[in-house]
């Protein structure tokens, strides 16, 4: 049964024109809502505007919700998204999340900006992400009390998108290597230990995002990809000491190179 706040934001959202059937809804990491700027025929709502959607305060994120065409594919696009670190609450995007449910759309796309903790992915570099740890010590499907939040992630980077996303960066020209992202709290930065921890645990990249998101995504049932776009090394590595300066100047200076994949992407979608 459809939760009343999640009803309550679906005929919100439908009732301001955005409705019928979506190709993909992209959730935009820091730095790269100008994506939106590629769609056609848009329509844009605020999130303050939408009943039960999380207030984003980061700067780098726009806060909105854009309709529109995008190589003659409809999409959704969310321009940033709420952090655990901002709310306390792991759930913070589950009413966005459920809503990209209840529209029908079936594949859910999340990108970031996240921190490279092997030297060689370099910042600049995008990284389609394979699989996560969660060391953030929360979910998003606490309190819960439903079987349903039983939800087992094995596969939760749907693997034939994560081969879409591979045909599409070979179709422009951007390597587009496969690495595990790892989920931390935040809002501070890691230690250099917490990093070299994460390296032998396995992971390749770490932020503050996504993993919530993924996680809410397959309770509902949608595929999902990933992509990071890599702002700077990790704490430590070559003497690094990330700022969230650089994570959005890296981001943007990327963002050309991002949206070519993401355009190349979505008109790969047509071939599914």
């Amino acid at each position: 049964m459809i939760h009343p706040n999640v009803q309550e934001a679906v005929e919100f959202v439908r009732a301001k024109g955005i409705a019928g059937s979506f190709d993909a809804a992209i959730v935009l990491g820091t730095g790269l809502g100008s994506l939106a700027d590629a769609l056609t025929d848009t329509v844009s709502l605020p999130y303050a505007d939408i009943p039960h959607f999380p207030k984003s305060g980061v700067s780098g994120h726009a806060g909105r919700l854009v309709a529109g065409m995008l190589e003659g594919r409809r999409v959704l696009l969310f321009q940033g998204r709420a952090h655990y670190y901002e709310t306390g609450d792991a759930g913070a995007m589950r009413v966005p999340v459920a809503v990209v449910k209840e529209l029908g759309v079936p594949l859910l796309v999340l990108t970031n900006a996240a921190g490279s903790v092997r030297a060689h992915i370099r910042p600049g570099s995008l990284v389609a992400i394979s699989d996560h740890l969660n060391l953030s010590g929360t979910n998003p499907l606490l309190r819960d009390h439903t079987e349903q939040r039983f939800v087992s992630l094995t596969g939760a980077y749907d693997e034939t998108s994560r081969g879409i996303l591979q045909n599409a960066a070979a179709k422009a020209g951007i390597a587009l290597p496969e690495g595990v992202y790892a989920w931390l709290s935040g809002p501070s930065f890691e230690t250099p230990a917490e990093i070299r921890m994460v390296q032998t645990l396995g992971g390749d990249l770490v932020g503050m995002s996504t993993v919530p998101e993924v996680i809410l995504a397959r309770y509902y049932g949608l595929k999902v990809a990933a992509v990071s776009v890599v702002t700077n090394l990790a704490a430590g590595i070559e003497g690094a000491s990330p700022s969230h300066q650089e994570t959005k100047d890296t981001a943007a200076e990327a963002s050309e190179k991002f949206k070519r994949l993401i355009r190349a992407f979505v008109a790969e979608l047509s071939h599914v």
